[in-house]
């Protein structure tokens, strides 16, 4: 299956010569490019919206610094998904391991570098939709700092989540167009030491005992850290309640006016928010902020480390009660993150021929660039 919309490749020039001189990237179809229609994954909003006048500040830096576009791709419907399906247009492959899922929602940017299609491509990333991707496709990809490259021209999924990603084959290609996305924002410095989430570990060796060791072997550190403080449902009600009552601000009136045909998985994410409670998403932003103070309180000192996802991938024909736990699981572990804004960043730490081992590194706001650095420290083989 394809990893780009139906319909003509879509295909935009550099508008300047720069240090990405010749590179072609994909444009996850969430992201405006001028003269052509944001799909949002959904037939319902391509056809309740006009050509977008202008390109996305991150679409218009790329081009300014010598890249040029090469297609815009599939997403999960409204970004709504961790799996990479989407019931209109298809599932774009995995390219290294086809009996699997892509991840989402940028499942086609993911495929679209996987495939050697493009050089980089542009995702969003909420609550995993780059880190998720990133790891079943064997691709490196970062989740940035929340406010790092602008929102201007993305559809709103969730935008007190929200962030522009990208994914690339090489830790080298990462800093590259980390470079010129990140130009201008601030940079701190990453801590030296490493901490590993114990929590995340145990997810992963609930599912993959062996893999969650072999993880832990690839990034040896003596210390450890429990970041949920043994609350993990609680983080994940908290986040569930405020991505909630972002999206409904974004795109409920949208749905209540277009009544739009989403995939049966996708519909009922949506239909929940209808369910929830305005006093119950106040007191979740109270915990949220208290959830977000001790994440800052342990990466300022050392940089945490985790699984990037609680199972290497997930199959075409996984069954779906496996699949609603990993969505869990994987939001879960992705809040991190999320509640404080930091920049996050997954390494292809080995891509066996059965299945994918990706590892995660979690720094201070702001410091997206010295973690890529300190990521290619670590695994100078992979950059």
């Amino acid at each position: 299956m394809s990893a780009f919309i139906p319909g003509a490749r879509l295909q935009v020039g550099a508008t300047m010569s720069g240090p990405l001189d010749g590179l072609r990237f994909a444009v996850k179809d969430l992201i405006d490019v001028a003269g052509a229609t944001t799909g949002g994954g959904n037939p319902d909003w391509l056809a309740t919206h006009g050509p977008a006048p202008r390109h996305a500040p991150c679409v218009a830096r790329l081009l300014a610094a010598g890249a040029s576009v090469d297609g815009k791709t599939i997403t999960d419907e409204l970004a709504y998904s961790l799996e990479g399906v989407n019931a209109h247009y298809g599932t774009p492959l995995n390219p290294r391991w086809p009996q699997a899922l892509p991840g989402g929602s940028s499942s086609g940017s993911a495929s679209a570098v996987a495939s050697n299609d493009v050089d980089f491509a542009l995702g969003t990333d909420t609550g995993g939709s780059v880190r998720v991707p990133a790891a079943f496709c064997g691709l490196w990809g970062i989740r940035p700092s929340y406010d790092a490259v602008a929102l201007e021209g993305v559809l709103p999924f969730a935008p007190r989540f929200d962030t522009v990603g990208w994914f690339a084959r090489t830790g080298e290609m990462l800093a590259r167009v980390a470079d010129v996305l990140l130009d201008g924002a601030p940079a701190v410095e990453a801590p030296s030491p490493l901490v590993h989430c114990t929590e995340a570990f145990e997810a992963r060796a609930a599912n993959e005992p062996d893999d969650a060791q072999r993880l832990r072997d690839l990034c040896p550190t003596r210390d450890e850290v429990e970041v949920f403080a043994g609350e993990r449902s609680r983080w994940l009600h908290v986040y569930q309640q405020l991505q909630d009552d972002s999206i409904a601000a974004s795109l409920g009136a949208w749905i209540d006016a277009n009544a739009p045909r989403f995939g049966a998985d996708i519909a009922a994410r949506f239909a929940r928010l209808k369910t929830h409670d305005a006093a119950e998403v106040e007191r979740c932003r109270v915990m949220r902020e208290a959830f977000a103070q001790r994440i800052e309180r342990i990466v300022g000192d050392a940089l945490i480390v985790l699984p990037t996802t609680p199972r290497s991938l997930l199959s075409k024909q996984e069954r779906p009660e496996l699949i609603d736990a990993f969505y869990r699981d994987a939001l879960t572990m992705n809040t991190i993150a999320a509640f404080a804004g930091l920049p996050q960043v997954s390494v292809p730490v080995v891509n066996d021929s059965e299945r994918p081992l990706a590892l995660s590194l979690i720094g201070p706001r702001g410091s997206d660039r010295a973690l890529i650095a300190r990521a290619r420290e670590l695994f100078p083989t992979l950059s």
